[in-house]
């Protein structure tokens, strides 16, 4: 075996609540669908708050030991200041099917959603968010902490951050820098908080923050222009990382895609390796992530996941090399001793993929949304020959 991986080493797959649960109705991103906002409405999605035991077995079949999920705040939470006992005994089986079938619980407490009362008469940008998110998080701690084993806080916050407050893409659908920096503050404020919360409760919980990373490649050669642009990186990368750095277990992240930026045209393009697109139209570049790897052990010097690897294959065309590919240099990096400890390939299955709709078809498994069917794809079949070897 040639890229044999440490004994110990996590393989996962990934989904969120919204994505896949379906008839989030209390949350934001519902009432985003029904403005119109998104090219289709999550509806059912996959129907996996019913069917996650078929969800479960599938990753068992995979030969994964962890499994990554996350909770609807808006379930939990659906009324301020009000848990629903109902929606944390769900959870709690959830989780604890899991546990059965072998598997690590990695849990992320928002994925993006927020419920409608909290953006209603709150959002990120108010500073009740800090006391609001880390009583939710102590209610989760305390309620489920015996059935997670690595905890994150927030999903890849400068992308709703950076879409939501500046470009008005994501709820709350505003442009303005001067409640951006006050709901970023908040969030940054919100991780140290939570890893707080989480260590005084429960100790033996992994607790971090999982951010959206993409390396940058400077097509300049002259410094000055490449300070600019380093600073250009700063904002996209290290800027919340950098703030809670000492409020975090290990370091997780999610790599897709990689930059070359030039500034002098000005430009920022894909980078691609032999002109390889996904359906999304973002480049195909596994090098990146030997690169992200690097980057962030030498800034950090922590535990590494990768929580998020994928594409967006229709047809499986690209999926098993693209996961191999990846793979590959990711070994390289534990072999030049960067410490990454989990690969967690997203998704398991299709799912609703946000302003996208259910086009984007991100599964190992392809998704039949008029029969709830889930049928795996050949890179199914690949991943599962690597997690069944520890390597390839």
């Amino acid at each position: 075996m040639k890229h044999k991986f440490p004994d110990n080493f996590l393989w996962g797959v990934a989904y969120s609540s919204h994505q896949v649960e379906g008839n989030n109705i209390n949350n934001d991103w519902w009432e985003w669908e029904k403005k119109g906002k998104t090219k289709e409405e999550s509806g059912w999605s996959c129907d996996s708050w019913n069917r996650y035991p078929v969800d479960h077995k599938l990753a068992q079949d995979l030969g994964c030991n962890a499994f990554r999920l996350s909770l609807e705040w808006s379930r939990i939470e659906p009324v301020e200041g009000r848990f629903s006992n109902e929606a944390i005994e769900h959870y709690g089986k959830v989780l604890k099917d899991l546990k059965k079938r072998g598997m690590k619980r990695c849990v992320t407490l928002w994925h993006w959603t927020s419920p409608l009362w909290f953006t209603s008469n709150y959002g990120w940008h108010k500073k009740e968010s800090v006391d609001l998110f880390v009583r939710y998080c102590k209610k989760v701690v305390e309620e489920l902490g015996d059935e997670i084993d690595i905890f994150i806080s927030l999903n890849e916050p400068r992308l709703p951050l950076n879409r939501g407050y500046l470009l008005g893409q994501f709820p709350p659908g505003v442009r303005n820098p001067f409640l951006f920096k006050k709901a970023r503050k908040h969030m940054i404020e919100t991780q140290k908080e939570c890893y707080k919360t989480v260590k005084k409760t429960k100790k033996e919980i992994t607790c971090c923050l999982n951010e959206y990373y993409s390396p940058f490649y400077f097509s300049s050669k002259l410094e000055r222009i490449n300070f600019i642009t380093k600073k250009i990186e700063n904002f996209f990368n290290w800027k919340v990382m950098d703030e809670v750095a000492e409020f975090q277990d290990v370091i997780g992240i999610d790599y897709y895609r990689s930059f070359e930026v030039n500034l002098f045209l000005p430009s920022l393009k894909d980078k691609s390796q032999d002109g390889k697109f996904n359906d999304l139209l973002w480049g195909i570049w596994p090098e990146g992530i030997h690169k992200a790897l690097a980057e962030i052990w030498d800034r950090y010097h922590k535990p590494i996941y990768i929580f998020e690897n994928g594409l967006a294959d229709k047809d499986d065309k690209y999926r098993a090399a693209f996961i191999k590919d990846h793979l590959k240099w990711l070994h390289r990096s534990i072999s030049e001793g960067v410490d990454v400890r989990g690969y967690f390939h997203w998704s398991l299955i299709d799912n609703f993929e946000w302003l996208y709709g259910f086009e984007p078809r991100f599964g190992l498994c392809e998704m039949d949304y008029k029969t709830m069917q889930r049928k795996p794809r050949p890179s199914f079949y690949e991943y599962q020959k690597i997690i069944k070897n520890n390597g390839l």
